[in-house]
């Protein structure tokens, strides 16, 4: 879904094709992590690696700056978006803001089938948990978080927040790995269910502002867990 949502109209069939996929590729090693802030995204290796032409790389490229996953710096060239710390905390509280809109509106939209799905993907979350696989649990996290958007049934809001999800997905891979994160998602994640399951949409706002927000400690083990090249 995030990745249909962003993707950038390219010129010419044949390049549209390619260029994309390439985009999609290159996201993805972002988002993952595998590329990380700061690390230059150099036409000729990309080229190299994925035995393209420039032409579609450099087409890629422009579509992740489009999107704020990668920036330009001049002679530096183009490199993964770095943050700096007040825009990480700014971003992170419109987050939090656009998700508990999401969690409002599902609680008065959501279907039976909706409903249930996020229920089986949150029993999911649990099985990942109690095998202590984090990346498996980072991945369907994102999925439990697709469904709630699409249970508030706007497609723009939904589109808005998936975009800026992914313009955080290399920062929030660093929240996810803090020591007791993934148990205190779980019971976020009840709070939420429960609350959309009640049909109560302000406790639904309320609970999922509350998960995504950075306050207190949790915003300084946060904080201390970036390299310094990470940020901006």
């Amino acid at each position: 879904m995030s990745k249909a949502l962003l993707a950038e109209p390219i010129t010419g069939r044949r390049q549209t094709t390619r260029a994309e996929e390439l985009r999609r590729d290159l996201q993805a090693l972002i988002v993952d992590g595998q590329l990380k802030p700061g690390d230059r995204l150099d036409e000729t290796e990309i080229a190299t690696r994925f035995n393209v032409s420039r032409t579609p790389v450099r087409e890629a490229i422009k579509a992740l700056v489009a999107t704020g996953l990668a920036e330009v710096r001049g002679r530096q060239g183009t490199m993964v978006t770095t943050l700096s710390i007040p825009m990480l905390i700014e971003m992170f509280d419109l987050m939090a803001a656009l998700e508990g809109l999401c969690a409002r509106l599902a609680a008065r939209r959501a279907t039976r089938e909706e409903k249930d799905r996020m229920i089986g993907v949150q029993a999911r979350l649990v099985a990942a948990f109690e095998e202590n696989d984090p990346e498996d649990f980072y991945k369907i996290n994102e999925e439990f978080h697709d469904l709630l958007y699409m249970a508030a049934h706007t497609h723009f809001l939904a589109g808005q927040t998936i975009a800026l999800r992914l313009r955080l997905s290399p920062y929030r891979l660093q929240v996810t790995f803090q020591p007791g994160k993934m148990r205190a998602t779980l019971s976020e994640h009840q709070e939420i269910l429960d609350a959309i399951e009640a049909g109560d949409p302000e406790r639904a706002m309320v609970a999922a502002s509350e998960h995504v927000r950075l306050l207190g400690d949790h915003l300084s083990d946060f904080i201390a867990t970036i390299p310094p090249h990470h940020l901006g």
